[in-house]
């Protein structure tokens, strides 16, 4: 008998595009005859929406800049029951009927924070992906380096500022702690939306509004120089760690367009030249901040490779993007797990989660 698997994209982040592109390139690959599947977008005002085929909700699915989310004309919503919940469709009232598993590609903010992962948990819906602390704690950067600290793991230096003392924030102050160039980032976004790298006075205050834009939290961060290396984490657990990649981009740092919309700016290398022995530590610390943080199912743990061989981490995504372009699939695939693969393990991984 197949399973029901939801495929929840879209969202109402500034990563709704990346999310567009991660559910066309699983559900062309998934395996439609073991899985059921259903398609539930959610529109960038919050509408959630129930679609038949990909083809009839995605325009321009294969432009990354352009990719935009149709509304159906099916709104459902999430009804909480003594059992749990069940989603029903609100035309007609009628049930969508048991889910087996929801696969969330909700990157960024309500997709990734833990919002949605505490709505799966009071319905009762086993969920792809981490829980909800570990959603949480690592999304906001602030609280990730702190927990990855008392785990014994390095990270970059950092000041942290909230908006209600934004009148504070002196250059002169922090230029002497952490120098310039210095990285000022919202601490709660992904894919590197709202990010500047500075070194003047004015590119400092004009950073810090852009932060502020997105969030009510930024952080101030020293410069690493250093290889960027990423590797892919599996498992719940006893997590497994991929073979670590490299991303070298042309541009001043791994932007959000060079993410996923300019494939000629970035070069990944994968799986990275690196000694037997750095390979190694690099795996062992991507399993500890893993764990370190709780999390569960997958996340990929980015990391700057010094010149002396120092590995200080950049950050934990908990929900990484599965676009043609994306590091966590690319690196399973060069460590022996085939993409359709992939998808199966993060499922019964979603499954056994849930049992437990």
């Amino acid at each position: 008998m197949k399973q029901r698997v939801a495929l929840l994209f879209g969202g109402k982040s500034t990563e709704h595009q990346v999310s567009l592109q991660s559910v066309r390139s699983i559900y062309d690959s998934i395996d439609k005859e073991n899985y059921d599947i259903l398609l539930i977008g959610i529109s960038k005002d919050g509408e959630w929406n129930l679609y038949d085929h990909l083809d009839t909700c995605l325009v321009n699915s294969h432009c990354p800049d352009s990719i935009e989310l149709k509304k159906s004309g099916k709104t459902i919503a999430l009804v909480l029951g003594e059992k749990g919940g069940q989603f029903l469709e609100l035309q007609s009232g009628k049930s969508l009927g048991k889910i087996d598993v929801l696969f969330p590609l909700v990157h960024g903010a309500l997709g990734e924070d833990g919002s949605m992962q505490g709505l799966f948990r009071v319905a009762n819906i086993p969920f792809v992906g981490s829980s909800v602390l570990a959603s949480a704690v690592s999304m906001d950067k602030d609280f990730t380096k702190r927990l990855l600290r008392d785990a014994g793991l390095k990270v970059a230096n950092s000041m942290t500022f909230t908006k209600n003392k934004k009148g504070t924030i002196n250059f002169k102050e922090v230029k002497d702690v952490l120098g310039t160039p210095m990285f000022i980032k919202p601490a709660n976004q992904g894919s590197s939306v709202g990010i500047s790298k500075v070194v003047s006075e004015e590119e400092f205050y004009k950073g810090i509004d852009i932060a502020f834009s997105y969030d009510s939290k930024i952080i101030v961060e020293e410069s690493i120089v250093g290889r960027e290396i990423e590797c892919a984490v599996l498992g719940n657990d006893e997590p497994i760690a991929s073979l670590p990649g490299e991303i070298v981009t042309q541009n001043s740092f791994y932007s959000y367009k060079a993410k996923y919309m300019d494939e000629k700016g970035t070069k990944l290398i994968i799986p990275a030249e690196l000694e037997d022995t750095v390979t190694q530590e690099i795996k062992t610390k991507a399993i500890k901040a893993f764990k370190a943080l709780q999390c569960e199912g997958l996340a990929r743990v980015d990391f700057f490779l010094t010149k002396d061989n120092d590995l200080i981490i950049n950050e934990i995504n908990t929900l990484p993007g599965f676009t043609k372009q994306s590091m966590y699939p690319k690196l399973w695939e060069v460590s022996g797990i085939k993409y359709h693969e992939l998808i199966n393990k993060l499922i019964s991984l979603a499954i056994e989660r849930h049992q437990n």
